[in-house]
């Protein structure tokens, strides 16, 4: 925009630049992969808020690690030392963070009653300089109020790691920028019709016969247009005002040069692949004409090639407690009955 300045009447140019929104970006890839030893305890290696941040906003992502954690749930049997839904909780700690845990419940004995899940997100290791072997359990991450636990109490199930054996990582870090994409389509198309449906313009003006008050009510009413409030008519007058005085020049079409579509499109894909979910498992609308394929031969396939070897991850802690305290039943689906 132009106006007058203060000393004479030469025009000067008046260009402000604003935006509507807020960067919440993920920070998983800056994160260290190293777990540095602060003198109590070993850090995590993965930044355990972005893992489930991520859950609560990535679709595909979060309804392929349901589907195993509901596979998971009902082929556990319930045992003397653990509960179904003590179980569920530690299988879900375990698919989403790499890592689940279970604390002994002793009476005055010492004797074991039964095991309690523990969140995966307060748990860390213990530090090779403290005077102690086990884990903590920090409360609101203040290392003052933090539950100590010996080893001997702890079942740590962790998915393996190649550059470090104190926490297990997820595995499905490689999908993550897929999963964040995803997420940043969806909330940028939600921005831009939040936004009256249009991703911006430029206010082009040459027109000298408004001041500086009414210049900045003007930019005032274009701040203020999202939301509720983006569908506002404004009323501007300027007498003997050039036609073309002020001009919005928008900056892009986005419906023409959106890839909306084909970024949700990829990257769901790229979630199916790095969860190894069969699309008909998870709820999936099929596009093509030839469908998803047999929905059960996918179920049997993908409970013998993914839930068993997590099975089997369960069940090697029973070797290590010497106690049953995993046990699970084949996976079966149930057959429809005939009526003759």
């Amino acid at each position: 925009m132009s106006d007058l300045n203060s000393t004479g009447n030469e025009p000067r140019t008046d260009l402000e630049i604003f935006s509507w929104g807020y960067d919440d970006r993920l920070s998983w890839l800056g994160a260290a992969w190293e777990c540095a030893d602060n003198g109590h305890y070993y850090e995590l290696p993965v930044n355990q808020e972005d893992l489930i941040g991520l859950l609560r906003v990535g679709v595909h992502h979060s309804s392929a690690l349901h589907c195993k954690l509901n596979v998971l749930t009902s082929t556990f049997e319930p045992t003397a030392l653990l509960s179904r839904a003590e179980f569920k909780k530690l299988a879900f700690n375990f698919l989403v963070t790499g890592n689940g845990y279970l604390s002994a419940e002793r009476n005055r004995f010492g004797k074991v009653l039964g095991f309690k899940n523990r969140l995966s997100v307060y748990m860390r290791r213990s530090s090779k300089n403290y005077d102690k072997d086990g884990y903590f359990y920090l409360r609101n991450h203040v290392f003052e109020t933090a539950d100590f636990i010996p080893k001997s109490d702890i079942i740590h199930l962790m998915q393996p790691d190649l550059v470090q054996e104190i926490y297990g990582i997820p595995d499905y870090l490689a999908g993550l920028s897929s999963a964040e994409l995803n997420h940043s389509a969806t909330t940028f198309r939600r921005r831009y019709y939040d936004n009256g449906s249009h991703a911006g313009f430029i206010v082009y003006a040459t027109d000298n016969n408004m001041n500086n008050d009414d210049w900045n009510n003007l930019k005032d009413q274009f701040k203020k247009a999202q939301r509720e409030g983006n569908f506002r008519n404004v009323f501007l007058r300027s007498p003997d005002g050039k036609p073309e005085g002020i001009k919005l020049i928008p900056i892009s079409e986005v419906a023409a040069k959106d890839e909306f579509l084909n970024i949700k499109g990829v990257t769901s894909q790229d979630m199916l692949t790095i969860h190894r979910v069969p699309p008909s498992l998870m709820g999936v609308v099929p596009t093509a004409a030839g469908g998803l394929g047999d929905a059960r031969t996918a179920a049997e396939v993908f409970a013998a090639n993914e839930i068993e070897p997590i099975q089997a991850a369960f069940l090697e802690a029973n070797d290590a407690f010497g106690a049953e305290v995993f046990r699970f039943k084949p996976y079966t689906l149930a057959t429809a009955k005939v009526e003759k």
